[in-house]
């Protein structure tokens, strides 16, 4: 049965002369959590990724491998599933058709990608699905202090004016709002689990700075700043400040730069060929971003093994969304956390198969002993980001499943002791996080690992750890090593550290970060080499040495119990 919000869109084609509509994941901020979320307004999916076109007789939902379970429980009765990495939406729509789309909600580079010249995209700039609801969120930003970023924002400011004096360009324009956040030094509460201030900014030659944002959200914070240059406009009056731009040469973020902006600028200005530089400068975290890094990974490390300790002594059943709960009070409990850096995954059983599951009420269900208990979590700390998955057995386990544990586990191992100065392409580490489940015939469907932001997005690219990323690691770089197993209806297996990038006497390593110990009670130490095993206590001693003062004696005994 088709629902009715699918019946009032198509209702409207007529109106624009249109044979579908394409609903996209993302808002006109292109940040990972919408708001509003288009995609599960119309599609019910909500998944942190996809794409929906809605036709007058199908309707297409596209998503990556982590979410073909979700999507077809949450949407397969209104949708076709696709996934996208295996065929396009040029590869799977009738050409030629008439598809009307929203040109504040996507890229240029994203419409080629997925509908290339095949089709007629009509712009509609009245949104179809929310009727262009504006954010209520009046929350106001705040500012880092030098101490805590490592770097002033004028010295930031000064790297990025150097590349556009290189390009020979005139100004840039910064459309993606962590990317403002980081050259300025600047937060906000946009975002339900990162500090992310909703806002754009043009940067010209001469180093003055236009921030288009909500006025209210502003107030005086800038009065007092070394930077001078910063001119505050209401987010509402940027397309007519592009209209009056007077610049020879630009550079866009084609990532985040919507058709709109875009159309306004190319009708009057030449566009470099160069992206956002500040993609790549964020990614290269300094000393001291790295040392809050440590120290928020320790503070977590705390909790998680906390929660770990209760979970497993635990005598009754208890529900994920309870267990999640639980996380979050150990979480709570340091005075230096702030929320969660994404939405908590607590599956048991069959629910961890689930890559991107999230307990909700009608899901949620009883942790049961001999579950297997996957948790992927994080948390926004005073200053920093952290992700840690823990998979544990609640229970006996078959030795398959101890089998299957430990090819992870090696994979894992593998990836944070390759040598990076032989092998720096992100690709090639992939390929160590896989060899030994692939020499089982096993594999799973997801990257190995992404870039992580400080005190930003959890998820930052470009960088990250994947079969197509021939991306070179570098020191500071900040990435999580997350590979996994998962059997539909049975089971899901996920371990992961965040690890990052040191350079000692000219050659740089991986180092761990988080700090919480794996299964034992799910290893098989009878397939791991002498040098995994001695990998595996030195880790636990380090996680020792840095948590035990945090400890309970019955908790300290615990973790001395994983060696």
């Amino acid at each position: 049965m088709i629902s009715n919000k699918i019946k009032k869109l198509r209702h409207k084609f007529i109106k624009f002369n249109i044979d579908g509509y394409i609903v996209p994941k993302n808002d006109i901020y292109f940040g990972e959590y919408s708001s509003p979320d288009r995609l599960k307004l119309i599609s019910n999916f909500d998944g942190s990724a996809g794409l929906a076109v809605i036709l007058k007789d199908k309707n297409y939902l596209f998503i990556d491998g982590r979410y073909t379970i979700q999507a077809k429980s949450q949407s397969g009765k209104n949708f076709n599933i696709v996934e996208i990495h295996k065929k396009l939406p040029w590869k799977v729509l009738k050409h030629k058709i008439r598809i009307g789309y929203n040109p504040y909600c996507f890229t240029n580079l994203k419409l080629r990608r997925y509908f290339k010249n095949y089709f007629v995209l009509v712009p509609i700039y009245n949104d179809l699905i929310t009727k262009n609801v504006k954010r209520k969120n009046n929350k106001k930003f705040f500012l880092l202090a030098d101490n805590i970023t490592g770097e002033s924002s004028k010295s930031k400011i000064n790297k990025v004016l150097k590349f556009l004096h290189k390009d020979k360009s005139d100004c840039l324009f910064v459309t993606a709002p962590e990317n403002v956040a980081w050259l300025l030094n600047l937060r906000g509460k946009d975002n339900p689990y990162s500090p992310i201030p909703n806002c754009r900014l043009i940067l010209k030659k001469n180093g003055q700075i236009y921030l288009f944002t909500n006025k209210s959200k502003i107030h005086n914070l800038f009065s007092n700043h070394s930077l001078k240059k910063i001119k505050v406009i209401d987010e509402n009056k940027i397309n007519i400040f592009l209209e009056e731009l007077s610049s020879k040469k630009i550079i866009l973020d084609r990532l985040s730069c919507c058709l709109a902006f875009e159309k306004i600028i190319k009708n009057k200005i030449n566009v470099s060929n160069k992206n956002d530089p500040i993609y790549d400068l964020k990614t290269i975290k300094n000393n001291i971003e790295i040392k809050n890094f440590v120290k928020s990974h320790i503070l977590d490390g705390v909790a998680v093994i906390k929660f770990l300790y209760w979970i497993k002594k635990l005598k009754t059943n208890i529900s994920e969304l309870k267990a999640e709960k639980k996380l979050n009070f150990f979480r709570r409990k340091n005075k230096n956390y702030l929320f969660p850096s994404f939405n908590t995954i607590a599956a048991s059983g069959p629910n961890g198969a689930i890559i991107h599951y999230r307990a909700n009420k009608k899901s949620n269900r009883l942790i049961k002993k001999n579950d297997i208990f996957l948790c992927d979590s994080g948390g926004q700390y005073k200053y920093g980001t952290t992700d840690v998955t823990r998979t544990i057995s609640l229970g006996k386990q078959s030795n398959r499943i101890k089998n299957v544990f430990s090819y992870v586990l090696k994979g894992h191992i593998a990836v944070v002791n390759a040598n990076l100065n032989k092998f720096t392409s992100a690709h090639l580490l992939d390929a160590f996080a896989r060899k030994y489940l692939k020499e089982k015939g096993l594999d799973y469907s997801h990257g190995t690992g992404h870039g992580v932001g400080y005190f930003l997005n959890v998820h930052e690219g470009p960088i990250g750890i994947s079969k197509n990323y021939k991306i070179l690691i570098k020191p500071g770089h900040v990435i999580s090593n997350e590979p996994g197993f998962y059997m539909k209806g049975k089971f899901g297996i996920r371990l992961e550290n965040m690890i990052y990038v040191e350079k000692l006497q000219n050659k740089i390593y991986f180092k761990n970060l988080t700090m919480v110990p794996f299964d034992k009670e799910l290893i098989n130490f009878k397939i791991l080499t002498k040098k995994e095993k001695d990998y595996l206590i030195n880790y636990n001693l380090k996680i020792y040495t840095n948590v035990e003062k945090y400890l309970t004696y019955e908790e300290k005994f615990w973790l001395l119990s994983q060696f």
